[in-house]
């Protein structure tokens, strides 16, 4: 048997949603998950991407797609996974704030749905890899394509997903350094002003109804945040420069996609991204929003 799961990339965030707004892009991660007869457990890998990328990929029992598939076999209670061969093709870049970890878990989790004859549905896989990943922004619209707003309490998650943003363009300016979700979550403070904390709670529910309605003019407004790109812009060296060049470029909003150091661009003209002239270590790639989120098929 052999299952091809096809993943988005997702830019998390988008301003002052903290852990909260999500959006799929138009980049994708490829998995090939075949069972080859040999004994439970029994595993191949190969990693393939930008070379740089696919080298970080481990190929072993410690890889991120195979544990998920490992965790979800024991936990629907068949045990170890058949001998798998795996074959990962990356084009989200690693830590780079573009979702790569959860196309990942929303990889390997649907892989492992289809290969187990679990059949979940996709809100079911989307749940689940918000558990694993510890919140839905990225997760969502990896799984479901769109943009979504979501809110969870622990063990409930409520969320609403728009399958439209006519006329919203994206492009993702990318530099070739990492930065590490771990490291850029250490930074914030444990606690924040409540003047901050009502800033970011009007910006928030601003910027989900101006994406929405439609309304693009509040964007630029809409993405201010006070919580957590003050703290990890430092870690980003050319932050500063690249948002002027967007704001240049005639953007209706720039912003940290999830905790860095990619800088999502939104604007509705064609050709933006050929309008920007990154510094030396960033490039820009001109996206769209996603909508149809993860794509399985079976052979």
């Amino acid at each position: 048997m052999r299952v091809t799961v096809s993943v988005p990339a997702t830019t998390a965030n988008v301003g002052p949603g903290f852990d909260s707004i999500g959006m799929a892009l138009s980049m994708r991660n490829t998995l090939a998950a075949e069972t080859t007869g040999e004994p439970p457990g029994a595993l191949y890998i190969a990693a393939d991407g930008a070379a740089s990328d696919a080298e970080r990929v481990p190929t072993d029992k410690t890889n991120l797609i195979y544990r998920v598939i490992r965790a979800f076999y024991h936990g629907v209670g068949l045990g170890e996974p058949p001998g798998l061969r795996l074959t990962q093709t990356d084009a989200i870049p690693l830590t780079r704030g573009l979702g790569s970890s959860a196309a990942c878990v929303v990889a390997g989790l649907c892989a492992a749905n289809a290969l187990s004859g679990a059949n979940l549905s996709w809100e079911e896989i989307a749940r689940r890899a918000s558990v694993i990943e510890g919140h839905p922004d990225n997760a969502f619209p990896a799984a479901l394509g769109g943009l979504i707003v979501a809110a969870s309490d622990g063990k409930r998650i409520e969320y609403v997903r728009a399958d439209k943003l006519p006329g919203l363009g994206v492009t993702a300016l990318i530099p070739d350094f990492t930065l590490p979700t771990d490291e850029a979550r250490r930074i914030l403070p444990a606690r924040y002003p409540q003047e901050d904390a009502v800033f970011n709670v009007s910006r928030a529910a601003l910027l989900a109804a101006a994406l929405f309605s439609g309304d693009w003019e509040k964007l630029s407004f809409a993405v201010d945040d006070r919580l957590h790109q003050p703290y990890r812009k430092p870690l980003i060296p050319g932050y500063d420069d690249i948002t002027r060049m967007c704001r240049e470029a005639g953007s209706l909003a720039s912003f940290l996609s999830g905790a860095g150091p990619t800088v999502i661009a939104l604007h509705d003209s064609p050709g933006f991204a050929d309008r920007i002239a990154p510094p030396d270590g960033w490039r820009a790639e001109a996206l769209s929003p996603d909508f149809e989120g993860a794509v399985v098929s079976i052979e």
